[in-house]
């Protein structure tokens, strides 16, 4: 007991750092916003990128269970990747951003047929998927932030997320009966869901009043209540989707690079879903 009360003291400090390294990082990138958050999260989406590509079976893995270095496909992603930031910041709206994804397809379909009998279909398909899962969805982070009022919206990809949880776990231990998805998650609730969902659009609204009385507005309370409920959906339903690859591959984490919490994807997995939906909200509720 004397031994494992040890080690949960110390992933519980591992993970409280990592937290407030984190914390300060997102603050320090998201802030200033601009080409700082652009790169900040361009390294991010290569690093999530990777971590895709090896659990999914784009890399290959040798038979000590270590990787061997980085093929053609994933090398082309990291290209896709490059050039889709860089014309995002330039742009800094979503007008090219659907004949940008069609250009990826294209391009790794270049190194399969070029390639071919080298890498399979299904390789393919995996990297695209690394793509849109990862880099894609998080660029949604700064083209949030670059929004009329961005630098205080943009948090509500946070709140929608880490407040959701918080609350979803609060709520399912108290009063957490029903499971919510037993083979992925046993210990999340029916209750613990509609908790969060009810403590992000809570806090959204908490937010939006707050933002009312700073900016001397009058419609941030319903529509951030409405992000955070919404929000808080998807990210659990994203928080799943992440479980849900793991167990398919049978891996605990992601990566290593998190001490405490694995790697990128393991700590952003709720945080790349709703990164889009609290984008589109916006910019279709905010003016009604």
């Amino acid at each position: 007991m004397v031994i494992k009360m040890s080690i949960f003291g110390k992933i519980s400090k591992e993970r409280t750092v990592s937290a407030v390294i984190l914390a300060a990082a997102a603050l320090a990138s998201i802030l200033p916003g601009g080409i700082i958050l652009a790169l900040t999260l361009y390294v991010v989406s290569i690093i999530g990128f990777l971590e895709l590509t090896k659990v999914c079976g784009v890399r290959a893995r040798k038979a000590s269970g270590d990787y061997g270095k980085m093929n053609a496909l994933e090398l082309a992603g990291i290209g896709c990747i490059t050039l889709y930031y860089g014309i995002t910041y330039l742009v800094q709206d979503t007008s090219y951003a659907m004949p940008l994804v069609i250009c990826m397809l294209i391009v790794l379909m270049f190194v399969y047929v070029f390639g071919f009998s080298k890498y399979h279909a299904n390789q393919v398909m995996n990297t695209y998927f690394s793509l849109i899962y990862a880099p894609v969805m998080l660029s949604f982070v700064f083209l949030t932030r670059q929004l009329e009022n961005g630098i205080y919206l943009v948090w509500m990809i946070f709140i929608s997320s880490w407040i959701s949880d918080t609350c979803a776990y609060l709520v399912g231990v108290m009063i957490g009966k029903h499971k919510l998805a037993p083979v992925l998650s046993p210990k999340k609730s029916i209750e613990g869901a509609v908790g969060g969902v009810v403590g992000a659009a809570a806090a959204g609204a908490l937010f939006g009043a707050y933002l009312d009385s700073a900016l001397f507005t009058e419609n941030f309370v319903v529509l951030l209540a409405v992000v955070g409920g919404v929000g808080s959906v998807i990210s659990q339903v994203g928080d799943l989707a992440a479980s849900a690859i793991k167990r398919n591959h049978e891996i605990k984490d992601y990566g290593k690079l998190i001490p405490g919490h694995g790697g990128i994807m393991d700590r952003f997995d709720s945080v790349i879903f709703t990164a889009p939906i609290t984008y589109f909200l916006i910019i279709m509720l905010g003016n009604i």
